[in-house]
């Protein structure tokens, strides 16, 4: 799931963005609260401790008597106020409305050791300011300037007012994180358009150049680096342009030179055939080497004229001129009429019944190739099966040899392809299955290779049962 959500570059660049915005406020939000916070915190103690100061002059000067619980007392009720309540404690007495529980030992102990001290403490889950200082009467003496009196007094500060300062800083640090989060996503979207819009250009560009059509150029914008990739791809773009012109030249010229040299063969080829046919005749006659020598002469323009007949044939498909002169036919009666024609001696599975729309001469063909190659590269027994639905037909033809290997499957049907790479010669030209295979296609059908699971090569044509012209 997390992979999914991350994968666009714009979603990344929106969440880097997000994240970016809300760390940065966070971080000044934050540290401006919190140095509100003490300086408001701080301010309040400190005018605190000074009013307190104040209150505490009013006291002098002090009863020269014992102190008694009526004097405590009275100076409790003149440090009473609104946001404060007081407690003065003399001699284990103490007098006040303020808790005596609220005094921690260590504010006592900072009062006792002569100094003004304060505190912090939660009373009732309300934070409330504590403030402490003793009672000190002036002696005169320089040395020795003041003594304590014996009286402590404390007050009990509400910080309702502070708080809700502090709150309302928080609040602003909340609200500020927002604004800031909604404009650096509205940064981000603007951002990502301005990033991605010239990606989303190169990407289609690829895609069209990748397709084929070498015109695919982007327009450059500025001088960034998005500029100068989009000036890399364009040059790439050209060059290859380029280069597959001139690919494509030389591929038209090669099949122009092919077919032209097929065609002017062709004519002293015909006569050469007829020659050697002639000179076959007449081979039993004549002296063993004589006759060995016209027989491999015969046999060799037989095999040159199949090759030219091949080329020619090749050349039709490459220029688009190769078309279809289908009929009905029993494709069981085809197949068979093919397998007499060539004396291919094969077991058969042929169904009577089973009719198409085909081309009965590139059927002849497609047969004659898979059973020959099947005799020449295979072993017998060879098994031709036909089977046929409402879709279509499919013809198998099996051998019983070791079958074709992994790393020749991908490349059977390839023109000029041997998968006895060490054979400089043979009587098959590397055409023949790729003549079949262009047969099917024309048909709008499909020929495959594979293996039997008992061993042996398997070749299956599928043919609609109406071709499409």
């Amino acid at each position: 799931m997390t992979g999914w959500l991350f994968r666009g570059l714009r979603t990344r660049l929106l969440v880097a963005f997000a994240l970016l915005s809300v760390f940065t406020a966070l971080a000044v939000a934050g540290i401006g609260y919190v140095q509100a916070r003490d300086g408001i915190l701080q301010r309040t103690q400190d005018n605190a401790a000074v009013e307190m100061t104040n209150q505490l002059k009013q006291l002098y000067p002090l009863p020269r008597r014992p102190v008694n619980s009526s004097a405590l007392q009275l100076a409790a009720d003149r440090l009473n106020g609104r946001r404060n309540s007081a407690l003065v404690t003399s001699g284990g007495h103490s007098e006040g409305n303020m808790p005596a529980s609220v005094i921690t030992p260590e504010l006592r102990g900072a009062v006792q050791s002569g100094r003004v001290a304060w505190q912090r403490v939660d009373v009732g889950g309300v934070t409330q300011l504590v403030l402490g200082s003793p009672l000190l009467i002036a002696t005169g003496d320089r040395r020795n300037p003041t003594v304590p009196s014996g009286i402590e007094v404390y007050e009990l500060r509400n910080l309702d007012a502070e708080i809700e300062a502090v709150n309302r800083l928080a609040r602003d640090a909340w609200l500020a994180g927002g604004a800031a989060l909604v404009v650096a996503l509205i940064l981000a979207v603007l951002a990502a358009g301005s990033v991605l819009r010239p990606v989303g250009e190169l990407q289609r560009a690829a895609r069209r150049l990748g397709a084929g059509d070498l015109d695919a150029r982007i327009a450059v914008r500025g001088s960034d680096e998005l500029a100068s990739v989009a000036e890399t791809f364009n040059s790439t773009a050209d060059s290859l342009q380029r280069h597959v012109g001139e690919l494509r030249r030389m591929e038209a010229d090669a099949r122009r030179f092919v077919a032209d040299v097929s065609h002017e063969l062709r004519t002293p080829l015909a006569a050469m055939t007829a020659v050697t046919d002639m000179l076959d005749a007449e081979a039993k006659r004549l002296p063993d080497a004589a006759g060995e020598a016209v027989r491999l002469v015969s046999q060799e323009t037989h095999n040159l004229a199949r090759l030219v007949n091949d080329l020619i044939e090749v050349t039709r498909f490459d220029s688009g001129t190769a078309s279809l002169a289908v009929d009905d036919v029993d494709v069981a009666e085809a197949v068979r009429a093919t397998l007499r024609a060539r004396g291919f001696a094969v077991e058969t599975d042929l169904p009577d019944g089973i009719r198409a729309r085909v081309d009965p001469r590139r059927l002849d063909v497609i047969v004659a190739n898979l059973v020959g190659n099947a005799l020449r590269h295979g072993a017998e027994p060879v098994t031709v099966r036909l089977r046929g639905d409402q879709a279509g037909i499919t013809l198998s033809v099996e051998d019983s040899g070791s079958g074709l290997d992994e790393e020749v499957l991908p490349h059977v049907f390839a023109r000029f392809y041997k998968a006895d790479t060490a054979r400089s010669r043979s009587e098959g030209s590397g055409l023949g299955l790729a003549i079949a295979w262009e047969n099917a296609r024309l048909h709008h059908g499909e020929l495959t290779a594979g293996n039997r699971p008992g061993g042996g090569a398997v070749f299956t044509l599928w043919l609609p049962r109406e071709v499409r012209q």
